[in-house]
């Protein structure tokens, strides 16, 4: 019998070997008595400063059951049979977006026997590998091909992350498929799976070509601008060039930068309204130094990964808590422009599978609402919308133009002065020296820097003259939702189904893509399934 045995230590400089044995004494068994061993989970503790060690999920085969197994030891289940298929619809349903969401979705109705078309207003990962680079290398931004639009969505480049917070029994199924199509089988163990941006992309085209294979077809360079409706169902989703794809069933997984599709809701009435999100600035410190706070004297042990961080503190401003973290912390990283629209500036992190880089970054933001919006003259569905714009313009202008990042020392920032120029970046094409006060409302500064002494409480050395602030982080998340029922369709609109992270209903490549799953099923539900 195949069974499940957690929290089995490890110590790096104990020979793998070892980990069997363990695991036998653990199970009251001789070392002979186990078949079959494999690591489900392998996670760093870097509690101990000087000593961290692995801590590994096992799972393990034994003749016949254990009598008595120990706390938390349990019985592996049988897979769980893939469902039936469903009766094929008369008009394929058709997704908008290609990234986690619309790929997941897409996947989630082929398995069960249906075909859709799936539309995109940006490109595939081929050619957008090159506007990507110019808008690195030079400023150049392709408002339909860009780090947010185009095949795999924001997440074929930026990090890359399979981490995720939820807990649906998907998640696995997710990181799986990963896995196989990025050929990354080593992410199966990883207690926080990461693929990264030099695997990702090839991994969302090898998904796509198998759901080719399977009979689903792809429309690039197709930006929507309008759904038609009739009797109160969807009937056809417009597009820029004139078409009008016809559809009874809809899936909108557009992406948190879809700014176009939250526009035309508010207009037509439909089911839209402002929800919060997070805004900040990325923090850079040399890779070295987040080692040795977070390791300690083992800093530099062959085996160690890059240390990352997850920091949270909830500070009160003007009598209120606020909510501030670390957000999407890349070790081993680098800070990548994210606009797509003309004149606004944005970040965000992304780093490769071997997080070779020298230096470490994560989103440093907090928490914003409609209170927030509504003091700066922004109310209705757009609100947040349009406070998250005038903040990327601010930006963009204080960087001098051309998505060159507007950029401060920290320790500068934190005591109100201009500080020495920033020193050495990841961030292209550039940055410029700035007084980062300048952007977001006083509260916000307030929030950040009253965190900002927290976190260095914990992390001794967080607040370093190394450390950089570049600006700015404001797409956490997307700052509308779509609304949607039990049955994950629109309230009015019947075939509408709003998912993912840019319908405001998931955040993150994981939790986006088991978005993506359950709208399919809700389809298939509708189909009979």
């Amino acid at each position: 019998m195949r069974y499940r045995v957690p929290g089995i230590p490890l110590w790096l400089d104990e020979p793998p070997d070892i980990l069997a044995r363990r695991v036998a004494e653990h199970l009251g068994l001789r070392r002979e008595e186990l078949a079959r061993l494999s690591v489900s989970r392998r996670s760093l503790d870097a509690r101990r400063k000087g000593r961290p060690r692995w801590v590994m999920d096992v799972e393990v085969d034994v003749e016949g059951q254990l009598p008595s197994p120990p706390a938390g030891v349990e019985p592996v289940g049988e897979p769980t049979p893939p469902a039936p298929p469903v009766r094929a619809p008369e008009l394929p349903p058709v997704i908008l977006g290609a990234g986690p969401a619309g790929l997941f979705c897409a996947w989630g109705l082929l398995e069960r026997g249906v075909r859709s078309v799936v539309v995109d207003r940006g490109k595939t990962v081929g050619p957008r590998r090159r506007d990507v680079a110019a808008l690195m290398r030079d400023g150049s931004l392709d408002p339909e091909s860009n780090m947010n639009f185009g095949e795999g969505g924001a997440g074929a480049y930026t990090d890359g992350k399979l981490s995720t917070r939820i807990r649906h029994p998907a998640v696995r199924r997710v990181v799986e498929l990963f896995a196989r199509f990025g050929n990354a089988g080593v992410i199966l163990e990883q207690g926080k799976p990461h693929v990264g941006s030099d695997v990702l992309p090839a991994a969302v085209s090898a998904m796509r070509e198998e759901l080719e294979r399977g009979g689903c077809t792809f429309e690039w360079n197709a930006r929507a601008i309008d759904v038609e409706v009739s009797e109160g169902r969807v009937r056809g989703l417009v597009l820029a060039d004139g078409r009008t794809l016809p559809c009874d069933r809809l899936v909108l997984a557009p992406g948190n930068s879809a700014r176009e599709l939250y526009e035309r809701f508010a207009a037509r009435g439909w089911p839209v309204e402002a929800k919060p999100f997070a805004v900040g600035f990325r923090v850079e410190h040399p890779q070295a130094l987040i080692d040795r706070i977070q390791y300690g004297q083992a800093a530099g042990q062959s085996g160690l990964p890059a240390a990352d961080y997850r920091l949270a503190e909830n500070p009160s401003v003007d009598g209120k808590p606020r909510g501030v973290f670390s957000f999407c912390m890349c070790p081993g990283g680098v800070v990548v422009p994210t606009p797509t629209e003309p004149g606004m500036q944005v970040t965000n992190g992304m780093s490769n599978s071997g997080r070779s880089s020298p230096l470490a970054n994560a989103g440093l933001v907090v928490a914003v609402g409609p209170d927030d919006f509504a003091a700066e003259g922004f109310t209705g569905p757009l609100a947040g919308l349009e406070w998250q714009r005038k903040w990327e313009r601010a930006a963009f202008e204080l960087g001098g133009g051309g998505y060159r990042a507007p950029a401060q020392r920290l320790a500068a920032w934190l005591d109100g002065r201009p500080g020495e120029p920033p020193g050495r970046s990841s961030y292209r094409p550039g940055l410029t020296h700035a007084d980062l006060s300048r952007l977001y409302p006083p509260q916000v500064h307030a929030a950040l820097r009253s965190a900002m002494r927290g976190f260095d409480r914990r992390m001794r050395g967080f607040i370093s003259p190394d450390a950089l602030l570049i600006g700015i982080e404001s797409r956490t998340s997307a700052p509308c939702r779509i609304a949607r029922g039990e049955d994950l369709q629109a309230p009015g609109l019947r075939g509408l189904y709003p998912a993912g992270e840019g319908a405001g209903h998931a955040g993150g490549i994981v939790s986006s893509a088991v978005d993506g799953l359950k709208a399919a099923e809700a389809i298939c539900r509708e189909l009979g399934g």
